[in-house]
């Protein structure tokens, strides 16, 4: 291995003008976060068409007990369809998020035990039943793909200037 160091000097307005821009974005992730974030509200929110998982495998069935309980018959749709149309993203210093601010959405997407979370006033569990997981966040190989595309585009677009 050499201890030798190479120089390249150069005098280019068009080289530095897509240095500056490249520069720009990775010092300004937020459309490419953005861009990312509205690519990932809509696939997950199409996962509670489908039933399946970010990996493809397809949820588990809702219960007897909730079938008869209730008019859907496709597991995390309620009759409000509250936790399917409750995906947003935040983006921030760290990062984008993608997530739901409804109290159950944890319970849905890792599952709970009958009775984590303890009883109600009239002391019955809470959960009454167990409830198996769903993951309906995270990444699926087509998200990967498109996220890697628009890194692209936006690297393509700061370098143009």
């Amino acid at each position: 291995m050499s201890d030798k160091i190479i120089e390249v000097e150069y005098e280019s307005q068009e080289v530095d003008a897509a240095i500056a821009g490249l520069l720009h974005a990775v010092g300004d992730l937020t459309p490419f976060y953005k861009d990312a974030g509205e690519h990932l509200v809509n696939t997950t929110k199409r996962r509670f068409e489908t039933s399946t998982a970010p990996d493809g495998t397809p949820w588990a069935p809702n219960s007897a007990v909730t079938l008869a309980r209730k008019k859907g018959t496709k597991p995390l749709i309620g009759e409000t369809r509250e936790l399917s149309t409750a995906i947003h993203y935040v983006i921030d210093a760290d990062g984008l998020m993608v997530g739901s601010n409804k109290i159950y959405a944890a319970a849905q997407q890792f599952g709970m035990v009958r009775g984590y979370a303890g009883q109600n006033k009239r002391n019955a569990p809470i959960p009454w039943g167990d409830i198996p997981a769903r993951e309906y966040l995270g990444l699926s190989d087509a998200d990967e793909v498109e996220i890697l595309a628009l890194a692209v585009d936006h690297l393509k677009n700061a370098m143009e200037g």
